[in-house]
């Protein structure tokens, strides 16, 4: 039986999980002396570099002394709970990294909560400790309290800890920064001793069950998983049980394992092993593949359900095509489907020849199927979130999440003001150093469009954390909708400077002089609560030389930059966001300024 430890390693958003694995890709002696690591290797897509976060499980192996240690890195964000949950199936202990200012957070529960129904050894790794203003003591005493609150029992309570400086690849077995030395060999001891070797038998039936999945053109879906026993070889004729109660054979056309960053192709693999199976072009999470002459299924894995929604359509602006190559609904199409393979908790419909209905985890899990698909050439619209509703007991029932946020004491009040009337109860609040920290359960409905209102009123030093907690009924208001009008542009053409200036009088601008603007686009924030159709193409009427000059003269006012995510917040049920590799836009779904208004009009009639 060869060594093998898999582990995961789970943490908070940004409280260095990528970063540490780096350090130990790099300690391990798994890369060739002059193979050049780039910081947060594990973060491998250009999106996931730019925010800081994981967003896709990843695989590693790194060989250590005469060991195998098999790692994943997961998401911390509570979006990508299904990866998370799926993960701890394929793992026998955890790492636990904590941020010794930070301390414990939301997705410090959520993660830490998922690895203890499994439960699974944890190792906990205080990161940061070289960080001015780091809390030790107070860290390790929130730990304890989590561990002790999430009702681990004393096997798990008997956790190592292990001090580390993941930045400048230090670790120790004390929080005494004099005994930090380079390298992570103190959390690679650790591995080994405390993390149980999996329990396998290599001569019963084959046995494996896929938790996450790849896909590429050649093989179809690929299933990553461990071999819960036997062995299994290139050729042989396995068969799968499906999660419908049928099942398919098919021969293994191809075998994959990890070293270091790579996916190497090997011929033979046995119990304990995280490998990758192609040969099955449909394969799914949760199944079981096993020797044809031993009929066994692994128990089904839960996969959470989506709880947020949106409409994806083509993009039918008057400035549709100018940016993008991929703009037909065929193409949009094609793409949800290739993203569906890979990701399980995307799901979608199309009700519509030119729209479909794209549901997943959260805002934060569809803004990243949007932003990716922008840069890789498509235009689209897309309606603002809602949350999905489920009837449970003749009842209908809405998502609830918990709630902290994190606020310097002068904000309180406002903050407490402006959650209260989003519907959420507070649970628990508790003040130190000047900041605040609150606890509350709120509708998700409460969150959409939420994150731009906060951090404007705390001037960006709020932080705030969120998970999903359950569904309850519905509460009847009008939660999320957003309490100013816009302005809305009543001509198409070229911004002037001089129609901007009359025009910022009225609120808040979106847009500086020479953007491009159509009928119906949102070009600011109106300072009322109705919209406001503005003319920002407007010029002056040139009497002579020197006041042609003056429009250059004119001093406006910085506008407004939102990205993607504050514009999806942002938006009301009467108007989309407008997505092309270049541009971000809103607009009204009714452009035409006249219609708009006739609409209104007779929609206020009906309330």
């Amino acid at each position: 039986m060869k060594n093998i430890r898999n582990i995961a390693i789970i943490a908070h958003v940004d409280h260095g999980k990528t970063t540490l694995v780096d350090q130990l890709l790099k300690y391990s002696g798994t890369f060739r002396e002059n193979k050049t690591i780039e910081t947060r290797v594990m973060d491998s897509n250009e999106l996931e570099r730019e925010r800081g976060i994981t967003i896709l499980a990843k695989t590693t192996a790194i060989n250590y002394k005469d060991y195998r240690i098999n790692i994943l890195d997961t998401p911390g964000h509570a979006d990508f709970a299904g990866e998370v949950e799926r993960i701890m199936n394929m793992v026998d202990g955890v790492c636990l990294v904590v941020d010794a200012f930070e301390g414990t957070m939301p997705q410090t529960r959520f993660v830490l909560k998922k690895a203890l129904e499994y439960h699974l050894k944890p190792i906990v790794v205080i990161n940061k400790i070289d960080r001015p203003n780091a809390n030790i003591e107070k860290t390790l005493e929130e730990v304890l309290e989590l561990f002790i609150e999430l009702g681990a029992d004393d096997s798990l309570l008997d956790y190592k800890t292990i001090f580390v400086s993941a930045l400048r690849g230090t670790s120790s077995d004390s929080s005494d920064l004099e005994t930090q030395k380079e390298g992570m060999d103190s959390l690679f001891e650790a591995i080994i001793s405390e993390i149980p070797a999996p329990k396998t038998d290599v001569n019963l039936p084959f046995q494996f069950q896929p938790s996450l999945l790849d896909y590429n053109d050649y093989v179809g879906k690929i299933g990553i998983g461990r071999i819960e026993r036997g062995r299994i070889h290139i050729n042989d004729s396995v068969t799968c049980l499906r999660n419908d109660g049928s099942k398919v054979n098919f021969k293994v056309q191809k075998l994959y394992g990890f070293l270091g960053l790579d996916r190497i192709e090997i011929e033979e693999a046995e119990a304990g092993d995280i490998i990758a199976i192609a040969g099955l072009a449909d394969i799914n999470v949760g199944e079981t593949v096993c020797a044809t002459n031993s009929l066994e299924a692994l128990p089904k894995l839960r996969i959470d359900e989506p709880t947020m929604q949106m409409t994806f359509s083509t993009n039918h602006s008057p400035f549709s095509g100018k940016d993008g190559k991929l703009l037909t609904a065929q193409k949009i199409y094609e793409r949800l489907l290739k993203e569906t393979r890979r990701d399980v908790s995307l799901k979608f419909t199309q009700p519509a020849p030119e729209s479909f209905i794209v549901t997943g985890r959260g805002e934060l899990h569809l803004s990243v199927l949007i932003e990716t698909m922008r840069r890789e050439g498509f235009e689209l619209n897309v309606s603002r979130p809602e949350v999905i509703l489920k009837e449970i007991d003749g009842q209908k029932c809405e998502p609830f999440e918990d709630l902290q946020i994190d606020v310097p004491d002068k904000y309180v009040g406002n903050v407490m003001d402006l959650v209260g009337k989003r519907g959420a109860e507070l649970i628990n609040m508790n003040s130190e150093n000047n900041l605040t920290r609150l606890n509350y359960v709120i509708p998700s409905r409460g969150l959409i469009s939420f994150m731009t209102s906060f951090m404007i009123m705390t001037s960006g030093y709020g932080i705030i954390n969120h998970s999903f907690k359950e569904y309850r009924p519905l509460v009847h208001s009008s939660i999320g909708q957003r309490s100013v009008g816009v302005l809305v542009a009543t001509d198409t053409g070229s911004a002037t400077a001089y129609a901007l200036k009359s025009t910022e009088e009225r609120g808040t601008m979106f847009i500086t002089p020479g953007t491009d603007v159509y009928e119906g686009m949102i070009v600011g924030e109106n300072k009322y609560e109705k919209d406001l159709a503005v003319n920002v193409v407007r010029a002056k009427n040139l009497t002579n030389q020197r006041s042609s000059n003056k429009d250059q003269t004119v001093v406006l006012k910085s506008p407004r930059k939102m990205s993607l995510e504050e514009c999806l917040d942002y938006i009301n049920d009467d108007e989309l966001v407008e997505v092309t590799p270049n541009t971000i836009r809103m607009r009204k779904k009714i452009l035409e300024t006249e219609l708009r208004k006739k609409y209104e009009a007779h929609h206020q009639n009906d309330l």
